[in-house]
Parts: C-alpha cells; sequence; structure tokens
C-alpha cells in the first residue's frame, strides 16, 4: 500500500509529517511522494490565513481526482478548528484534528476494511498532553533536522486562532528531546532546529521541573534544552526557529547567547511596529523593547540574522501606525521581513474589532512592506561582503554548492575544481562573503 503526504503551513508541521510517515513505514506502507499515485493522501493542514483553509480545501479536492478510489485523510490545524466544514466535504474519508495524528495509521486500516469515513477531532479541553509518540530517525533532507519540543500556545493573540488548533502549552520531554537529537547527528545530520508552536513557551507550563526531575537547575525554560544540546558531543549547530518578544525579553536572550553551538540567528516576529497596534493585538511588549532585543543580538554578533514576520492592515491599522512599521525594519536591519496581510479569522477577537482596514488599503500596504523587506535585506547582506562565516552545504548542483551560513544568509560556493561536490554535503565550510546573488550571497572558501 502506498500513502502520500502533503504539508501545509510551518516548521511543526513539517515535523509531524515525518513522524506520520516514519508510522506509516513501521505498518509496512510504502512512502511515495505526492505526485505519486497511492491509495492513500494524507493532508497535514494550516489555519494561520484564509488563503490556508483554500489551499486545504484545494488540495483535498486534487487527491481525490488523483485517484478516486484513494483514501483521503486530512489532519492538522485546518480541521481541528473547522471539522464540520471538512467533513462535509465528500473528498475527505479521515478526518482528525491535532491531538490524535498518532492514531492515523489504525484509523486507516479500519477504513480501509470497512469502507466507511471516519471523524475524531479532540475538543479543545482534551488537548492536554503532549502525545506524538517516538523518535524520529530520520529527515526529508539530508543535513538539518527538526526536533518538535513544545505543542500549544496560551498568548491568544488577537489575530491568531492557532491556539484554538493546538490547545493548551504542553512540552516534551527535554531527555526524549536529546535522545532524538542524539539518534538524527549519528545519522549525519549537522544541524538541529529546534520547533514548536511556541518554542519560547518551552517549559512555562505548572509543575514542569517536577514532572521531568528538574528542580535542582536554576535554568528556565528553553535554556533547559539548549543546554542538554550544547553539551553532547559532536559537530553540529543548534538553530532556534523562533523567540516569541511576549514571553523573552533582552536579559533571557542574552543569556542564551552563551551557549557556543546555538547559531546567530532568530526569527522573531515584531507583527506590527507601532506600540498602539501591537498593544491591540494583545502583544506584549513595545517596538522599542523589540529593538532593545536587537541590540542585545547584534552586540554578539554584527551580522547576527534576524528574521521577523510584520502584518499590514491590521485593524485599527493608521496610515502613521503603518510608517512606524517600515521606519522599524530600518532600524531592526532585518535579514528577512515575512510579509502578510492581515486575514480575518472567526473566533478570534479581531474578527469583532471596528475599524477593519478596507482590502485595497491592505494590498497596498503589504506591497509596501514587500518592497521596504527587500530594501533591508540587501542592506544587510551588503554589510556581510568580506566576512568570514561557516557554510553548511546542503546542495550541490551545476557546479554550485548552497547552503546556509550560521547567521542563515542562503550561500552559494563554486565547488573546488577536482572536487567531487556530493562529498561535500553535510560539511562545514569556512567562506568568505562575497556578492549579493539571488536570494543570497556568493563565497569563496577559506583557503
Amino acid at each position: 500500500m502506498k500513502v502520500a503526504f502533503h504539508t501545509l503551513g510551518c516548521k511543526v508541521n513539517q515535523y509531524e509529517t515525518e513522524a506520520m510517515a516514519g508510522q506509516f513505514r513501521k505498518a509496512g506502507f510504502d512512502v511515495v511522494p505526492e505526485e505519486e499515485a497511492a491509495d492513500c493522501y494524507v493532508i497535514n493542514s494550516c489555519t494561520v490565513t484564509n488563503i490556508a483553509d483554500r489551499k486545504t480545501r484545494q488540495f483535498i479536492r486534487r487527491a481525490k481526482a488523483a485517484n478516486p478510489e484513494a483514501l483521503v485523510c486530512v489532519t492538522g490545524c485546518y480541521s481541528q478548528v473547522e471539522p464540520e466544514t471538512v467533513w462535509n466535504m465528500p473528498e475527505a474519508d479521515i478526518v482528525i484534528g491535532t491531538g490524535n495524528k498518532n492514531d492515523l495509521v489504525s484509523m486507516v486500516i479500519q477504513a480501509m476494511e470497512s469502507g466507511e469515513r471516519i471523524k475524531d477531532v479532540l475538543p479543545y479541553d482534551e488537548l492536554r498532553d503532549y502525545r506524538d509518540r517516538g523518535i524520529i530517525t530520520s529527515m526529508e533532507g539530508r543535513v538539518r533536522a527538526f526536533i518538535k519540543i513544545e505543542e500549544g500556545c496560551d498568548r491568544f493573540c488577537a489575530y491568531c486562532l492557532i491556539p484554538y488548533a493546538r490547545g493548551r502549552v504542553r512540552s516534551r520531554d527535554p531527555e526524549e528531546i536529546v535522545e532524538e537529537a542524539r539518534t538524527l547527528i549519528a545519522k549525519g545530520f549537522r544541524e538541529i532546529v529546534l520547533t514548536g508552536i511556541n518554542t519560547a513557551l518551552y517549559g512555562t507550563e505548572d509543575g514542569f521541573k517536577e514532572k521531568f526531575g528538574l528542580k535542582d537547575t536554576d535554568e528556565t525554560g528553553i535554556e533547559i534544552i539548549i543546554r542538554m544540546l550544547d553539551e553532547m558531543p559532536g559537530d553540529f549547530r543548534i538553530r532556534l526557529s523562533s523567540l516569541e518578544p511576549t514571553v523573552v525579553d533582552r536579559d533571557y536572550v542574552k543569556r542564551l547567547m552563551k551557549y557556543r553551538k546555538l547559531t546567530p540567528h532568530l526569527h522573531l516576529s515584531i507583527q506590527s511596529g507601532s506600540d498602539h497596534v501591537l498593544r491591540s493585538m494583545g502583544r506584549r511588549y513595545t517596538a522599542e523593547e523589540y529593538l532593545e532585543i536587537v541590540e542585545v543580538l547584534r552586540e554578539q554578533d554584527e551580522g547576527y540574522g534576524v528574521t521577523t514576520d510584520i502584518i499590514a492592515g491590521f485593524p485599527g491599522e493608521t496610515e502613521e501606525d503603518f510608517r512606524d512599521s517600515l521606519e522599524l525594519c530600518g532600524k531592526a536591519e532585518f535579514l528577512k521581513v515575512h510579509a502578510f496581510k492581515y486575514s480575518r479569522r472567526k473566533g478570534t477577537r479581531a474578527w469583532d474589532m471596528e475599524d477593519q482596514v478596507p482590502g485595497p488599503v491592505k494590498n497596498e500596504r503589504s506591497e509596501r512592506l514587500i518592497a521596504k523587506g527587500e530594501e533591508v535585506r540587501k542592506a544587510f547582506l551588503a554589510k556581510e561582503t568580506g566576512r568570514t562565516r561557516t557554510l553548511l552545504a546542503e546542495e550541490a548542483e551545476k557546479g554550485w554548492l548552497t547552503g546556509y551560513t550560521e547567521n542563515y544568509v542562503r550561500t552559494y560556493v563554486r565547488c573546488p575544481e577536482g572536487s567531487d561536490p556530493e562529498s561535500l554535503i553535510g560539511q562545514f565550510i569556512k567562506v568568505v562573503m562575497r556578492d549579493l546573488y539571488e536570494d543570497g550571497m556568493t563565497a569563496e572558501p577559506v583557503i
């Protein structure tokens, strides 16, 4: 039996797809690319925006059209918050939420034997425990591995449905995280990326230290995991997928800087440069406090890579508020700005807010934000020229090695003459950064 996956959304979904694929393999299924004909299609959905919802529905229909006899299974955030909408699609044979993905294999076998549709979505109040099972031993890529450390979020920002889709904060057993990292490193992975719905909330729930026998440590939250991984032997690096300024401040971030394997790159969502809009969003910091965190990071490394998310057109955002966002981009000197138009989500506080920004205004602001993001990206990269960085080679094609530096600049290096490019994949290479090129920079190996 063949099973194919289509994953929408975040790195957590990517991780969970890998976990589900491993479970299907253990059950005797062949995991095939999604372009191939399969007996079962699994769609791991996202619901961050209306566009993500629409894409999920499109892929449900596309999967059934590819093989009308196949089982189409829908899981993830969209099926958690809109189970009836998905269930009412005749193409969906199995509908489950975010809390019981580990049961999908048994549900598929049951559906294949009975020919009946299945819907099993746990209500929000039952999303209590960290339920992922087992340790991932492989990833689709060859050098970078994601490890999920945490589930859920309790921030309830005014625009966001994800807390309703993922439930309350639940942290993974630190020893299991370390064991998974040890397994992946032994298989040749050179970069461990810690990810979660809100990684900054790792270990913040009541009773966490007592539950996992960590009462004797002064460390808190994600610092516990970083320290444990940093102490592991091996030539690898640790990357945080993101931290939330709603949770951490400059002093906490400063404490993290002492860990030598932690890369100088952080995704730190600002969402708006206007304090007025941040308050309306329910974000628990000011633009100045955010910039103080960036300042701490740049004290460690002038080229510390900071990427971010900014929403254009949140309800009540004035032109002056929006200009504050553009101004902050210049002050923070972002490596990458992910620009989003505000997407009105039913069930969030922002749904009922007055002063909804008209669509054409959101479109126009989004375009200006994208342009500003490209401007600051180029300015950031220009300052990297001449700096020595460490490239982790991930791909080799047409005489080029590509990968990311420690500060997350996509980098292109000509393969040394007479070398075997494939043999260099997974190697750390010292390089001198040179020129802007496509989505990153060119570099030369340090000889």
